[in-house]
């Protein structure tokens, strides 16, 4: 499986924001994005996920035989931005069902997935009532609810203590190696061998 971004070019409300952006990923490879706030790394890792429209330029994802996969990239993606993507109201473990059977393809069960990020206790809570910290744990275990071989992660880092941000680095290193591609706007290095920058704006 290989990822391939080529001359990349994205605007939003008619202004250019990132332009001739190229990389290449195997299975198993990761790429960091860095850049300074404004730079337009959110912007880019959304234009690979195919949440934002390309203005010009390429994303493909193809087989072990150079054939491009059926219908849209982004439907191989795991997209984990700086918002949660969850219902205040709904519990951790509704939430959680909930995404596994849009996103299809289950791996994990949801009582796996919280034992993966400690939290197996809330499973019952309503996601509103959990810590800062707790909410961002419970949208990394939407990341092991349902396989996709990509994951694109938008400082997913953020609101995790010293502890979490290990398991987290632990998770992706496993993700890693079992195949998936990994694309992560964080200033954090996640200490994946396979590891490569791309620097925005730079």
């Amino acid at each position: 499986m290989k990822l391939i971004v080529e001359n990349l070019n994205l605007t939003r409300a008619g202004q250019e924001i990132v332009s001739d952006i190229s990389f290449e990923l195997s299975a198993s490879e990761a790429l960091i994005v860095t850049g300074e706030n404004g730079s337009g790394k959110s912007t880019t890792l959304r234009g690979v996920a195919g949440l934002l429209p390309i203005n010009s330029g390429s994303v493909k994802l193809l087989d072990e035989t150079g054939k491009q996969f059926e219908g849209e990239t982004r439907e191989y993606c795991h997209y984990l931005g700086h918002q949660n993507g969850m219902k205040p109201a709904l519990t951790v473990r509704e939430n959680l069902d909930f995404w596994q059977k849009f996103c299809g393809e289950p791996d994990l069960t949801i009582e796996e997935a919280l034992d993966e990020v400690d939290l197996a206790h809330t499973i019952d809570l309503p996601f509103s009532y959990l810590s800062a910290g707790m909410k961002r744990r419970v949208s990394i275990a939407r990341l092991l609810v349902s396989d996709r071989p990509i994951w694109i992660l938008d400082e997913p880092t953020a609101g995790l203590d010293a502890q979490s941000v290990k398991m987290f680095t632990n998770l992706c290193k496993a993700f890693c190696d079992g195949g998936g591609i990994l694309i992560a706007a964080t200033h954090l290095p996640l200490g994946i061998e396979t590891e490569k920058t791309l620097e925005i704006g730079g």
